[in-house]
């Protein structure tokens, strides 16, 4: 599988890369069996460049990865993880419920600090049960999660410390890169406004439908060589699936007028000869500042498939139809949390 560059560091990544949070159990229940099928499944087709969180099963995904990844030859992967949010524990029943199903006994406390991030990191070398972390990603940073009044707390977190966190881990070679993972675009725009960084996970916001990160971001990651790593290409799945009764958009249930932008595409697709969710799947790859495409599940065979949808290689030519039935993302507002 073809590689490309993180920003301007050394490390390069699979254009196509594997997500973790469906094997924490995101909205249904996964077997260790099952998780450890389907990382199989995703190395088997060349993946490699893999994605975890301390928020996906409350540190279940980071667990399983570790287990996967232990055997693996140094160097032949890459392994990111997120930063941010510090796993407690807590008694059984009160375990929280915040999508996973069957999550380890914890709950989560936002720290972005200076010595949040340091100790989010220790802890997960301890879950992964690994002595390597090429890329932290700081997640969730944003009104998106928090709310504009919150979010003004956490970003001075970020900004006055933990951005030195990063940096400090960058320099001594602990980590080869860092940046955002985030679902939205206006908090990235604040960031790169005062530091560098080298990618941002960015989810649902630059795909063939939602192309919210088109005006501003990619022209500002282009001229500072900051690199995208696209999450959430199927837009929380209506791009997979079509726009059939009980599709979502954004993790809620689709609007009419999406539903019409959605019918559009398929539309487009099919006189391509295409279901929609190929052009989907390869769309964030016509970017020179995309380096990888995010792929999650938790079934071999849901990966093997997204995977078939990548062989015939679609040209640029090929996107311009669907342009005229993209939307963007509207403003979230003073107080709008999305999640």
């Amino acid at each position: 599988m073809q590689t490309r560059k993180i920003g301007q560091t050394d490390l390069s990544v699979t254009e196509y890369s594997f997500g973790t949070a469906p094997l924490g159990g995101m909205y249904r229940a996964c077997p260790r069996e099952a998780a450890m099928e389907t990382l199989e499944a995703a190395w088997s087709a060349g993946l490699r460049f893999v994605d975890t969180a301390p928020w996906y099963g409350f540190g279940l995904a980071e667990r399983r990865i570790g287990d996967f990844l232990r055997d693996k030859p140094k160097g032949s992967y890459v392994l990111s993880t997120k930063v941010g949010r510090l796993q407690r524990p807590v008694a059984d029943d009160e375990v929280p419920s915040y999508g996973f199903v069957d999550p380890l006994p914890f709950d989560t406390d936002y720290d972005y600090s200076y010595d949040g991030i340091m100790r989010s990191v220790e802890f997960s070398y301890a879950r992964l049960g690994l002595n390597r972390i090429d890329i932290l990603f700081v997640h969730d940073i944003g009104v998106y999660t928090h709310g504009a009044e919150r979010n003004a707390v956490y970003l001075r977190q970020l900004l006055d410390g933990g951005l030195k966190a990063l940096d400090q881990l960058k320099s001594s070679g602990a980590i080869a890169a860092y940046g955002l993972g985030v679902n939205e675009v206006p908090v990235c725009l604040d960031v790169m406004a005062k530091a560098d960084i080298d990618c941002i996970l960015l989810a649902g916001r630059y795909t063939l439908l939602d192309r919210t990160a088109t005006a501003e971001l990619l022209p500002l990651c282009e001229k500072k060589k900051t690199s995208l790593v696209v999450g959430g290409v199927f837009n929380s799945g209506i791009l997979a699936t079509g726009p059939v009764e009980g599709s979502h958009f954004d993790y809620m249930p689709a609007t009419p007028d999406v539903l019409d932008k959605v019918r559009a595409m398929e539309t487009i697709a099919r006189s391509q000869g295409l279901p929609l969710a190929a052009p989907a799947i390869q769309f964030p790859l016509q970017s020179p500042a995309v380096a990888s495409v995010l792929l999650g599940t938790a079934k071999p065979s849901s990966l093997t498939r997204n995977m078939e949808l990548t062989e015939r290689r679609l040209q640029p030519d090929d996107f311009k139809a669907y342009e005229a039935h993209t939307l963007v993302a509207p403003e979230l507002g003073a107080d709008a949390v999305r999640v």
